[in-house]
């Protein structure tokens, strides 16, 4: 009989807390960690074989927390890694889910001109995994990405409200919305995303619609554990949380806050020796 774990959820750094926070909202009757490898972010613009290596480790070192379901609560990861991992590395019993899928399973009940916008770091841009996904469930809907290679370090370094935030917010949504006249919605396909939020409506035109991921990851979930009521009954109940960083938990602790919404306690964990 499989023994009973906390529910797993991963990301590069602190961008998935803001997944997480929508999930505990939704369900937080479970036992969850969160592990954020913040040692080696940003996982955006590294290569694929990387991304699917770090991910793995991390993963991992989740199961080995008793976790029996991890959530990739991460856009590179869950572009580059989640298949690898999901066709080549499981134990028996144990699942991993991404933020892709969700997304792209319900993108169609946003747009109306079959027009969407993908907004990205490079990584999840280059992967195509948004446009594959998308166009394989929803082949009438045309998709435009645009990377966004400072917007993560700006959420980072908390200049979400500096001149330069302004700028390059303003610069990406213009250089995107140029792509097509029609385009009626954007996903926000970065966790870290949500906290430009104001920024991004600013330069928005209003009838287009923003969708970030956190609440429909959270959804997808109840109904994942509706149709899998085997994996829901291998996750403990008991309201818990913890958290684990891969560098230092004190940083971790203050810049958590931003993005969880209420102040954390967390632990180093090392994923691989020095890390």
């Amino acid at each position: 009989m499989q023994h009973k774990g906390p529910i797993g959820v991963f990301d590069s750094g602190y961008g998935g807390l803001t997944v997480f926070k929508e999930i505990y909202k939704r369900l937080p009757q479970y036992e969850y960690v969160y592990l954020g490898d913040n040692a080696r972010v940003p996982y955006g613009n590294r290569s694929f074989e990387t991304v699917y290596e770090y991910t793995k480790e991390c993963v991992f070192k989740l199961f080995e927390q008793g976790c029996n379901l991890v959530i990739l609560a991460c856009n590179t990861a869950s572009a580059k890694a989640l298949r690898s991992i999901q066709q080549q590395d499981l134990p028996a019993g144990k699942k991993v889910l991404g933020v892709i899928r969700p997304t792209t399973e319900n993108i169609h009940l946003f747009t109306k001109s079959n027009k969407v916008g993908i907004l990205a770091t490079q990584g999840t841009v280059l992967s195509n995994s948004y446009k594959m996904e998308i166009s394989k469930m929803h082949p009438e809907i045309e998709v435009f990405q645009q990377a966004c290679p400072f917007w993560v370090p700006l959420v980072e370094n908390n200049e979400i409200h500096g001149e330069g935030a302004h700028f390059f917010v303003k610069k990406d949504i213009e250089e995107l919305l140029a792509k097509s006249p029609d385009m009626d919605t954007l996903v926000l396909a970065c966790t870290h995303y949500p906290l430009l939020l104001p920024l991004i409506e600013q330069y928005t035109p209003p009838h287009i619609h923003i969708l970030a991921q956190g609440d429909l990851v959270a959804k997808s979930l109840v109904d994942y554990f509706k149709r899998h009521p085997e994996v829901e009954q291998a996750c403990s109940k008991g309201n818990s949380l913890k958290f684990f960083t891969t560098d230092d938990p004190l940083d971790f602790e203050q810049k958590a806050n931003i993005f969880f919404g209420k102040p954390i306690k967390a632990e180093k964990l090392e994923v691989v020796r020095g890390i």
